[in-house]
């Protein structure tokens, strides 16, 4: 299979406990450098779990979808920033005062720490919610204007992104599953090729790995079909 576009998978760790983390990151990476911690593990566990994959070497995608008035969440991407995370989310929808504040803080905590600043990643709308035509657009566009590096969004949605916004941005696609694997509660999803084909920059894998019987085997599957197979 011909590799379509340089892309990286990552690994939501959709679990309960800090110990299940720690088990899929000693087994996945490095074949998995960024994992993903959203709201379910860091609720239970905060800044621990990203110190965990640090110390381990991976990178953290801390996707907590801030939405709330401009200062704090000014206070929460400062704090984002001295964990020293790859990515994190904040939702378009809060409005350009609310992501212009993040873009700043952002920028200005980064220098001061003079630590690498996060790849800031807006989200349009959730797989798991159906969509109007235009919707995702119309909200990536609004984000990228007030300085994000990239947005959330499907495959069905990216290729559109792809054609209608002319400038460089990263897009991040959830709801990566094989073909033959139920879609649960995503209605969007989208198997590794369509995504590649989208143009997709990071493939956001969870249960289709972790619920596997051999994770790893299906992390070297789903690479494979990334990738390219060598068998």
């Amino acid at each position: 299979m011909q590799k379509l576009k340089k892309a990286q998978i990552i690994l939501a760790l959709d679990v309960d406990t800090l110990e299940e983390a720690r088990i899929f990151t000693d087994l996945l990476y490095p074949r998995i450098k960024i994992f993903k911690v959203g709201n379910r593990l860091f609720t239970a566990y905060g800044p621990k779990i990203v110190e965990m994959l640090r110390k381990k070497g991976a990178e953290a995608f801390l996707d907590l979808k801030y939405f709330d008035i401009p200062h704090t969440v000014s206070g929460a991407v400062e704090a984002a920033v001295r964990l020293k995370v790859k990515m994190l989310t904040l939702h378009i929808s809060g409005g350009p005062e609310m992501l212009e504040a993040a873009v700043a803080t952002a920028k200005r905590q980064a220098k001061i720490a003079k630590l690498p600043r996060p790849l800031l990643i807006g989200v349009t709308v959730l797989t798991s919610q159906a969509v109007k035509p235009g919707k995702v657009l119309s909200l990536a566009k609004q984000g990228l204007d007030c300085g994000l590096d990239g947005v959330v969004c499907s495959a069905q949605e990216g290729k559109v992104l792809r054609r209608e916004i002319k400038k460089d941005f990263i897009m991040v696609t959830p709801g990566i599953r094989p073909d033959n694997l139920e879609k649960n509660d995503q209605r969007r999803t989208a198997t590794v090729t369509q995504a590649l084909k989208a143009g997709s920059d990071f493939l956001v894998i969870g249960r289709p790995i972790l619920k596997a019987l051999d994770p790893l085997s299906q992390t070297e599957e789903m690479l494979g079909d990334l990738y390219g197979r060598r068998d």
